[in-house]
């Protein structure tokens, strides 16, 4: 495993002593690899995200109305959680 220094204020330094004191972390690397990896999934996710959001202002306005596109998402959902 390779070895990374970092340098903090105080108040960080503080804040991650005081997360690994309740227990939830072994130590201030096991608190900043946890970090990172969060860090990894968010950004694993935003571009199929923004993929999505951007075909979705590219295809228009719709012509059915609020009810009729909850209608289509809900039988979306229903079926792909068979």
């Amino acid at each position: 495993m390779a070895t990374m220094n970092i340098s903090v204020p105080d108040l960080m330094k503080n804040w991650v002593q005081s997360q690994v004191s309740t227990g939830v972390y072994a130590n201030t690397s096991d608190y900043v690899r946890d970090l990172i990896r969060q860090d990894q999934i968010k950004n694993d996710k935003t571009p199929p995200l923004q993929a999505a959001i951007t075909k979705g202002l590219d295809s228009g306005i719709s012509e059915k109305s609020f009810d009729e596109i909850i209608e289509v998402a809900r039988k979306s959902l229903k079926s792909h959680a068979l």
